[in-house]
């Protein structure tokens, strides 16, 4: 049975809470992964299988190096906390060392006779208790330092593995993409056709107008398909976060009608809904762009991908992957140097996703929910 990454993070995220654990549970999660591509390799349906194939390698690389910078993040803690108590370690050190080590004798006789030994008696009582617990808090920080490295030197062969995987799963993702040819299509694209649309447009406004004129013989067939209920609570099509609203400017102060989503580099990109794919391809200065129409008279544009699948015409389940964010994964020994950091930059690349309706931009956040981050 393959195993969705949304939940192996989601039960990963809720049991468990220390560094340790969340690293542990991250290995867990790859390892299932690793057996999910077995059995998406066998699947009747191998592209549904190998997208949570993919989406679960996803998950656990992410959750890996979130739990390797919590690991980094708590022993670093835990050695400035023991450095810092230096001296109160070495005089805790030889108080032990000093009850430990005097005979019974000596530790019973006292200058002041039976009652002053009494008095020291009932002293030693009560501060034994203190020195031993203090003692067992550093026997406790020494030994989860300890485990924490122990932990991440034994993260690298982990993280090699989830690499190796999840690009044998892209790419047994993209070969099943090509190979299947059970789609209905609404529409046979005009290579021409689309050609001259291209060249004679300088917008997406004009191209987007313009693609009626793409099929051949100009006949593109009637949907009577219908999303106007999921209006607001359809998920991002990439797990990421939101950068940009529509009509928010940007660094360069350029502001755009559509939502700029950051994402990890060859983030897996899938269909929100049920849609027509209407283009797929280059286009303008945009890069890669798939235009979908979940409904008549509505599109959704996605673009900033590398990688793009399907074929235009094609009318594809709702989370079919699309295509695949461009970037480049970070090699096995960057994500242990960069498992303190976390400033969030292994987000690198940005998906921008606008929406039209009769054939003008929208605010996409109508459609799409935009409050959880991926």
């Amino acid at each position: 049975m393959i195993a969705t990454g949304a939940a192996l993070w989601a039960g990963a995220a809720a049991g468990e809470s220390d560094p340790a654990s969340a690293a542990r549970a991250a290995s867990a999660q790859l390892e299932q992964a690793a057996l999910d591509l077995q059995g998406a390799k066998a699947a009747r349906d191998r592209v549904h299988a190998l997208t949570e194939t993919v989406r679960a390698y996803e998950a656990g690389l992410a959750a890996m190096r979130d739990g390797l910078r919590r690991a980094a993040t708590r022993e670093t803690m835990l050695a400035h906390r023991l450095r810092a108590r230096e001296g109160e370690i070495a005089q805790l050190i030889g108080v032990l060392l000093t009850i430990e080590t005097a005979p019974p004798p000596v530790r019973m006789l006292h200058p002041q006779g039976p009652l002053g030994s009494a008095r020291s008696g009932m002293i030693l009582a009560e501060v034994t208790p203190a020195l031993n617990t203090r003692a067992e808090r550093l026997r406790h920080d020494l030994e989860e330092v300890h485990t924490l490295r122990l932990l991440q030197q034994s993260a690298a062969r982990t993280l090699e593995q989830g690499l190796a995987g999840v690009q044998e799963a892209r790419t047994g993702l993209s070969q099943a993409i090509a190979d299947r040819t059970d789609l209905p299509r609404r529409f046979a694209e005009d290579p021409v056709r689309t050609a001259i649309l291209i060249s004679s447009t300088e917008t997406l406004d004009g191209f987007a107008s313009g693609l009626s004129q793409i099929a051949a013989g100009g006949e593109i067939a009637d949907s009577q398909a219908d999303i106007s209920a999921s209006k607001g609570q359809i998920a991002l099509p990439v797990q990421g976060v939101l950068l940009h609203k529509a009509g928010e400017a940007d660094a360069a102060g350029v502001t755009r009608s559509g939502l700029v989503v950051a994402a990890r580099p060859r983030a897996l990109v899938t269909s929100p809904t049920p849609a027509t794919i209407r283009y797929r391809g280059p286009l303008l200065d945009l890069g890669n762009v798939i235009i979908l129409e979940p409904q008549p008279d509505t599109l959704f544009i996605l673009s900033g991908l590398a990688e793009v699948y399907g074929e235009a015409g094609q009318v594809i389940p709702e989370d079919t992957p699309v295509g695949l964010m461009g970037g480049a994964v970070p090699e096995n020994g960057a994500i242990l140097s960069l498992s303190g950091d976390g400033t969030g930059t292994e987000r690198s690349e940005t998906l921008y996703i606008e929406v039209r309706e009769g054939g003008s931009p929208v605010d996409p956040e109508t459609w799409f929910r935009t409050d959880k981050d991926g």
